[in-house]
């Protein structure tokens, strides 16, 4: 029998591991190539031999998704699997038209054949958007396990933008680490928190091998905590699945691929941010919830901000600098840097579109929506003196950070700036803590 010819359409993750879990070592299959969207410069790579197997010598080229109907014209292809996330139904379903209109079939992989059994207990902390608080949920369960003595190593959905064969299993420790692997602003502004709080975190392009790693990692590892990314359900089999789900943008966690999965999956639901949502909308995730996981516990969540100087904000004319995939591809409006701007009394919010300059130019026609924020884009060296350059043109008085990491590190802001806090406050009961005492008794680990 001849091999099935397929195309995986990813964003460098997803579409990785797919590969890795399902098509790897398949002799049924040939992989004729990759496709990428959503992150700049991604394309043109590609997935290295040292990856890919013995199956694929030359490994496996990466083009652009705008190329698809030519590569399936081309290597008649049997079949494309969608592999990313955080896109509307009517946007998959675009796409599958797209594929079936020049031949080929269109699949979604599912979680029995992508994801890996740990050695240890898992709790997966996933989302129905990007941007619904993911990061500081999993920062929350890690220091609730910690108090209770446990050693808990968290795992990073995947960012591979550079030397792929290089980021195959990475483990940040420390801030230096953060340079050791020439990380993107994204990538910073995930595995930062954690290390500076003094957890270990892993990420990098082969899920099995990392999982390995952190298993029996040198800090001891009693709980993997999978620390999801965009709305991607998790590589690895949980034991205990908690998702986020985000009032400011009611209705989505039914009309995102894959949310709506992560939210049927769930055993607990945080809905977050509920100190700055209107009560209508949190009613409607709320019904969402009793529609499709009436069994999930939901947790009341929110999410307070402090800066750490208020007096840069009162009266100000300020930019306000917010993080750059909850603006590009989770379409929010509004971040911590906009909420704190109008919580401490800036004056106005500076629209810094006048003085973006470079590749930041770029973002803004990809996303008009963005309006008078400024994303912290930082997938290339290039990009990184764009976000600076614009910063520093920009006609204001302050910059507020809206970034979860300490952007004057890695840029030279010269106005006055001041950063944005948040963690998760869970209001009421239940909690998390009731939820995570059941998992330790459930699996021991007291």
């Amino acid at each position: 029998m001849s091999k099935k010819k397929i195309i995986i359409i990813g964003a460098a993750g997803r579409d990785f591991h797919n590969f890795n879990t399902y098509y790897r070592n398949n002799e049924e299959y040939n992989v004729i190539a990759f496709t990428a969207a959503q992150i700049p410069d991604i394309d043109g790579r590609k997935y290295p031999v040292e990856l890919a197997g013995d199956l694929y010598p030359e490994g496996i080229p990466i083009f652009a998704e705008e190329e698809l109907p030519g590569l399936i014209e081309k290597h008649k292809v049997d079949s494309c699997v969608f592999s990313y996330s955080d896109m509307p139904y009517d946007q998959v379903m675009n796409l599958s038209a797209l594929v079936n209109t020049y031949g080929a079939s269109f699949e979604l992989l599912g979680p029995r054949h992508t994801m890996i059994k740990s050695t240890k207990p898992v709790i997966a902390v996933v989302a129905t958007r990007t941007g619904c608080g993911k990061s500081q949920t999993s920062r929350r369960v890690i220091e609730l396990l910690m108090e209770k003595g446990l050693n808990v190593v968290a795992v990073r959905h995947p960012m591979p933008y550079g030397d792929l064969v290089a980021q195959k299993v990475q483990r940040f420790a420390k801030i230096s680490d953060l340079d050791k692997h020439k990380c993107t602003v994204e990538e910073m502004e995930e595995y930062e928190p954690h290390v500076v709080r003094g957890n270990v975190i892993y990420a990098g392009v082969d899920y099995e091998a990392i999982l390995r790693d952190a298993e029996k990692d040198p800090s001891g590892c009693d709980v993997v905590l999978w620390d999801g990314g965009n709305n991607d359900f998790s590589f690895y089999k949980p034991d205990l699945t908690i998702t986020v789900a985000d009032p400011h943008r009611p209705g989505h966690e039914v009309f995102y691929y894959p949310g709506e999965v992560n939210l049927r999956l769930a055993d607990a639901i945080v809905i977050n941010k509920m100190d700055t949502a209107a009560p209508e909308d949190i009613q409607t995730v709320r019904d969402n919830i009793a529609d499709l996981n009436p069994d999930a516990i939901v947790v009341d969540g929110a999410s307070p901000i402090r800066v750490d100087n208020p007096e840069i904000i009162r009266g100000k004319r300020v930019l306000v600098v917010e993080d750059g995939p909850t603006l590009t591809h989770g379409e929010m409006t509004i971040g911590a840097g906009v909420v704190a701007a109008m919580k401490f009394g800036a004056a106005e919010m500076v629209d810094p579109r006048p003085y973006v300059v470079g590749k930041l130019s770029e973002t803004y026609e990809k996303y008009p929506y963005i309006g008078e924020l400024l994303p912290a884009m930082g997938y290339s060296e290039e990009q990184l003196r764009d976000l600076e350059t614009t910063i520093n043109n920009t006609d204001c008085d302050a910059v507020v950070i809206g970034t979860p990491i300490d952007l004057n590190r890695i840029i030279n802001i010269t106005k006055p700036n001041t950063r944005v806090f948040y963690d998760l406050q869970e209001i009421g009961k239940p909690d998390l803590t009731d939820i995570l005492d059941e998992f330790v008794v459930k699996h021991k680990l007291a």
